[in-house]
């Protein structure tokens, strides 16, 4: 079980690390991986965390399955069919008042040819815990067809914060459909960051927080690079329901040949709200495609709602000025995207910060 050389081979290795999944556990609080349909790591270092396959953990607590879909509200067809193919998939919990000592690592890994993976994965922080989650999720290198379903419900109670960020790196021809969606109770605060650097067939998600408590916040980063052959239609959105509640959403999108949509949403229902939608995209080549849709929707006078939305091409002048300084056209191409790409993520350990980083180096060398 505990052995990753027993389960993946140097390559697929190479792989999880570039998720930032840390071979060795060293830098974890609790680790949860899951291959194809089988849980084949799962523990927890830390007292008052708890991470378990999501059938056993409604089995161990059967007050969890009043949680069951309870982010998502009404239940469509398309979570019910998901639902009855799920193998497994996480609950990652903290108890009142519990914090995180080192961040907790999931992986959800594809490695046989044409797997349909779907799964349901439950996080909930308890009042006053905090909990920090890195998710990598991908395929192995034998992998060129598959699909993968995830269902994804975070419970942020009252002055507890969940911060997770996921780092996908799927292959080629492989589909994902992920479906995501949080509750925020007072004070509650819950950050998701996104990022993905590489081809993927297709991929749609818009995961949705709903801020319902008192001063509540919530923020997403997302940051996508689209090689061709890519289609790609992300997006996420606030529902602003509690007083006083905040919310950041931000985008930072590069075309390189593939198709992106960037939508984004929030939506103010309740007094001094203040909320802020920022879509940026760079188009690399002409046949490249960025589609930036950003939504404000206020039901009250009382609320402080912004956006702002912008796609066009590496400036001219930019790269001039960096060949002017020695360099070559596309080492300039090169620095300008990297820069427009290097968001910074508040609360990343420094090592995942490193990876990102050597992470858009890599990308660099490869497109330019």
């Amino acid at each position: 079980m505990e052995n990753f050389d027993n389960i993946f081979d140097d390559k697929d290795k190479e792989i999880l690390e570039s998720t930032g999944f840390d071979l060795s556990k060293g830098t974890r609080s609790g680790t949860f991986v899951q291959s194809d349909h089988s849980v084949v790591t799962c523990n927890v270092k830390q007292e008052g965390v708890e991470i378990l396959p999501i059938k056993d953990a409604f089995q161990k607590y059967s007050w969890l399955k009043d949680y069951k879909f309870k982010s998502f509200g009404n239940v469509d067809e398309i979570l019910n069919d998901a639902e009855n193919k799920v193998s497994n998939g996480y609950f990652i919990y903290a108890k009142k008042g519990v914090k995180s000592q080192l961040p907790v690592q999931s992986c959800l890994y594809i490695s046989s040819e044409g797997t349909s993976q779907y799964v349901h994965n439950i996080v909930m922080a308890e009042e006053g815990a905090e909990l920090q989650i890195i998710s990598g999720c991908a395929t192995s290198h034998r992998v060129s067809n598959a699909l993968h379903f995830g269902i994804s419900e975070f419970f942020v109670k009252k002055d507890a914060k969940i911060s997770f960020t996921m780092i996908h790196k799927w292959g080629e021809n492989i589909i994902v459909t992920p479906k995501s969606s949080a509750i925020v109770e007072e004070n509650g605060i819950f950050i998701s960051n996104y990022i993905s650097f590489d081809k993927v067939k297709y991929l749609k998600a818009y995961p949705t927080a709903y801020l319902n408590g008192k001063n509540s916040i919530g923020r997403f980063n997302s940051i996508v690079f689209a090689p061709d052959g890519s289609d790609i239609d992300l997006g996420s959105k606030c529902v602003l329901s509690g007083e006083g509640a905040k919310a950041e959403l931000i985008s930072r999108t590069v075309s390189a040949g593939g198709k992106i949509i960037a939508r984004g949403s929030l939506v103010g229902k309740a007094k001094n709200i203040k909320a802020h939608l920022e879509c940026n995209g760079l188009i690399l080549k002409d046949r490249g495609l960025i589609h930036a849709i950003p939504e404000l929707e206020a039901h009250l006078s009382d609320v402080e709602m912004s956006h702002e939305a912008a796609v066009g091409k590496v400036a001219a002048e930019e790269i001039e000025y960096l060949m002017s300084r020695g360099l070559s056209e596309e080492e300039a191409t090169s620095a300008i995207v990297r820069g427009f790409l290097n968001v910074k993520i508040e609360g990343l350990p420094e090592r995942l910060e490193k990876q990102i980083e050597n992470s858009l180096n890599n990308l660099s060398n490869k497109f330019f």
